[in-house]
C-alpha cells in the first residue's frame, strides 16, 4: 500500500472513522489558506507603495532576500497537508502578495515545480497593492469561474483594500465554490466597521450561491484581521461554533474550536489571534451521495515554522516572520497556514 493510502487510512482513525474495505479507498483532499506576509519582487511600482520593498527602501529588500523568501515560501506550502498528503495542498488561497509574478516565481520554484500548480489572480486596489490569489493543483481541481468583489463603502469611497475573490471548480466530480478574503486591516477606532462590512461582501456572496444551489459547497477562506468569536464572523457572516448549530444554508467555522483552546495562527505582545480562518457550508458537514465532505481541520504549526529563539510572549513560540525587529532573519511568515481536509469515497 502506498504511502499516501497508509496517510489517509491513519488520518481518518485519528478522526474516529470506522473502516471499512471500502472505506479504506477514501482519498483526502488538504484545502488551505495562507497569508505570505509582503510576497514583493525588488521592483518599484509607481501605482503602490511598495518603497519599503525595493532595495534602496528600508526593508533594502534585495533580489538575494526576494529569493530566499520564495524558497521558504515553497517548502512550506508543499509541506501543508503532511503526512496525510505528500502533494501539498490541492487548493491554496493566499494573501499579501504584490502580483502575479510573485506567485509565478513561487510555482516555478523547484520544490513546487512538479506540482505544477496554475494561478488564479487579479489586481486589487489596496494601497499598498497586496493582493489575493488562488493557487491550484489541476490534477485535483478544475475551475470553470472566477470573480472578484470590489470592497465599495459608499460612505467612505476613497478607502481602498483588497477584492474578494471567488473560485468555483470541481473537486472528483463535486462544485466547490471557494472565496478567497483579506479583510482590513486593525488599525484606527472605526476598523472593526470596515471588517464588519467586508464580512456583509461574504455573507452576500454565500447566500447567492445558495440561491443558485441549495446544497451549495462554499468554502469561506482567509485573513480576515478578526477572531471567530468577534462581531464581524459571529454575527454578521454567522458563522457557528459547533455543527449542529448550522442551520440550513448556514456555516460552520472550523477553526472556532482552536481559539476556544488558546490556538492561534498568529502572536502578538504575548497573545494568540486566529485571524486566518477557513468557514463551511452545511452541505460539507453531511454526507450525501457519497459526495465530498468535511473530516478535518487544523493550524499548521509546525516546528519548522516557529520562531524557536528569543523571549517567550515576545517572539519565541511564533511564527518564525521574515523580519525581527526591521531585520532579516531568513523565516517564512508572521502567520502560520490553516488548512481543511475534504474526503470522498
Amino acid at each position: 500500500m502506498r504511502y499516501q493510502q497508509i496517510s489517509c487510512i491513519l488520518l481518518l482513525i485519528l478522526l474516529g472513522v470506522r473502516l471499512s474495505s471500502a472505506q479504506s479507498n477514501r482519498r483526502i483532499y488538504p484545502i488551505a489558506f495562507y497569508n505570505l506576509e509582503n510576497l514583493y519582487d525588488t521592483v518599484k511600482d509607481s501605482t503602490i507603495n511598495d518603497d519599503e520593498f525595493t532595495p534602496t527602501g528600508a526593508n533594502a529588500w534585495t533580489e538575494t532576500k526576494y529569493q530566499q523568501k520564495i524558497k521558504n515560501m515553497a517548502r512550506a506550502i508543499r509541506a501543508i497537508g503532511s503526512p496525510a498528503s505528500n502533494l501539498g495542498p490541492i487548493a491554496l488561497g493566499v494573501a499579501e502578495i504584490e502580483n502575479r509574478r510573485v506567485l509565478e516565481d513561487l510555482t516555478k520554484d523547484p520544490q513546487l515545480r512538479d506540482l505544477g500548480l496554475k494561478i488564479v489572480h487579479h489586481d486589487s486596489p489596496d494601497r499598498r497593492g497586496v493582493d489575493v490569489g488562488f493557487l491550484y493543483n489541476p490534477a485535483f481541481f478544475t475551475p470553470f469561474r472566477d470573480t472578484v468583489y470590489p470592497f465599495y463603502l459608499p460612505e467612505n469611497p476613497g478607502f481602498k483594500t483588497r477584492d474578494q475573490l471567488l473560485v468555483s471548480g470541481t473537486i472528483a466530480g463535486d462544485t466547490i465554490h471557494i472565496i478567497v478574503n483579506h479583510w482590513p486591516s486593525r488599525y484606527g477606532n472605526k476598523s472593526s466597521e470596515l471588517r464588519e462590512f467586508a464580512a456583509g461582501i461574504t455573507k452576500g456572496i454565500c447566500d447567492s450561491l445558495y440561491r443558485e444551489n441549495p446544497e451549495a459547497k462554499i468554502i469561506v477562506m482567509g485573513d480576515l484581521n478578526d477572531d471567530p468569536n468577534n462581531k464581524s464572523v459571529k454575527e454578521v457572516l454567522q458563522a457557528k461554533k459547533n455543527p449542529q448549530d448550522v442551520p440550513a444554508q448556514g456555516l460552520y467555522n472550523t477553526m472556532w474550536k482552536f481559539y476556544d483552546q488558546g490556538i492561534g495562527s498568529l502572536g502578538y505582545q504575548g497573545q494568540w489571534n486566529l485571524f486566518d480562518q477557513i468557514i463551511i457550508s452545511k452541505p460539507l458537514l453531511e454526507n450525501k451521495n457519497n459526495g465530498l465532505r468535511f473530516a478535518k481541520a487544523e493550524i499548521f504549526n509546525r516546528d519548522f515554522l516557529v520562531q524557536q529563539e528569543g523571549r517567550r510572549g515576545k517572539n519565541k513560540g511564533y511564527p518564525h516572520r521574515t523580519f525581527s525587529g526591521g531585520v532579516f532573519i531568513n523565516g517564512y511568515s508572521d502567520h502560520f497556514p490553516t488548512l481543511i481536509y475534504l474526503v470522498k469515497q
